[in-house]
């Protein structure tokens, strides 16, 4: 029987560079009391022998084992996939893995699997982005480890980065009015989702306090095909003048429907969204949205979970909020005289 072919060892490493293993293995650590030429020398080495530390080693020796894991629901949205960037930029220039787990179905039992998968990986930290329907009943996560979330409902019991949802929506609904609509329509996302609420909130309370009765809202599901969907109907309704949508896919959705009943945007209806997703800039015409950094958000979010794992103590309920920008294009304009 052939004997299995073993991948280069610290040993090979120290020979080629002309040191000795513990100075590699301190390279391979991080330590700092290595000569900055002896450092390159040793990193050439481990390039090219294909030298790979053993992580798992490392943990044991100094406590870290240099890896974040990531948890979402539906990892393919927007507001997820740009957060993960920003997530994966920052780890990586901590000189951090990021590890996903990905949660197809809201549903406790698949909460309750993600807390499971969770408990067996090596992770200094975890960062939840967009866990709409989980709760710390149903997301038991183990004990003593560094958490941080976004978006969820699990924001107030571990510590939080946000959008300034409330004053985007602020934004959003008093531009529309400021331009002489006599009220603003909500698109809203799905009732199970935080952030849906909030603009929703946000929305009806901007339109009371200007002495304004809420209409009715409808309700997508984030998506584009939603927002068509539903705009059919909106399209049926001449009183319609001003749609805030609470996202941009959604609201790009409606135009186009606007679009095929013969409705023009902005000059019979105006129709604001919500993110600044880069495609919207490219709509026809472009769209007017609210700005909100998700990269920035992602940034913070490594920042919170590293350091609350290097000091060794939970931030409690800590919340970083983060500035949203009304981005005003040519989607908005004031209505026609009736």
């Amino acid at each position: 029987m052939a004997t299995p072919r073993r991948g280069p060892s610290i040993q090979d490493v120290a020979r080629l560079a002309g040191v000795s293993s513990q100075t590699v293995s301190r390279v391979s650590t991080g330590a700092d009391y290595v000569r900055a030429d002896t450092r390159a020398r040793v990193l050439e080495a481990m390039d090219l022998l294909g030298y790979s530390p053993n992580h798992a080693a490392r943990a044991l020796r100094n406590g870290a084992f240099g890896t974040i894991g990531l948890l979402a629901h539906r990892f393919e949205r927007t507001g997820e996939a740009l957060t993960t960037e920003g997530v994966l930029e920052a780890a990586q220039a901590e000189d951090y893995a990021v590890t996903l787990v990905d949660v197809r179905r809201p549903e406790p039992g698949d909460w309750q699997d993600a807390a499971q998968r969770l408990t067996h990986l090596a992770i200094d930290g975890l960062v939840i982005i967009r866990a709409e329907t989980a709760t710390p009943e149903s997301l038991a996560l183990p004990p003593g480890l560094a958490v941080v979330v976004s978006d969820s409902r699990l924001v107030g019991h571990y510590p939080a980065v946000v959008a300034d949802q409330l004053e985007g929506t602020r934004a959003a609904t008093q531009h529309l009015l400021e331009l002489g609509h006599r009220t603003v329509h909500h698109l809203a996302g799905p009732e199970d989702s935080d952030p849906a609420s909030m603009r929703a909130a946000g929305w009806r309370r901007c339109l009371e306090e200007a002495g304004i009765r809420p209409p009715q809202l409808w309700r997508g599901d984030w998506t584009a095909a939603s927002g068509y969907r539903v705009g059919q109907q909106i399209a049926e309704d001449d009183d319609v003048t001003a749609v805030y949508c609470a996202n941009d896919e959604m609201a790009i959705g409606l135009v186009r429907a606007l679009h095929e009943h013969g409705r023009r945007v902005p000059d019979d209806v105006s129709v604001v969204g919500f993110d600044g997703i880069a495609l919207g800039e490219f709509t026809y015409p472009p769209l007017t949205t609210v700005r909100q950094d998700f990269r920035a958000i992602g940034r913070e979010l490594v920042r919170l979970v590293l350091e609350q794992f290097r000091s060794r103590t939970r931030l409690g309920n800590e919340r970083v909020v983060l500035p949203t920008e009304l981005v005003v294009r040519g989607t908005t304009a004031p209505p026609r005289p009736r």
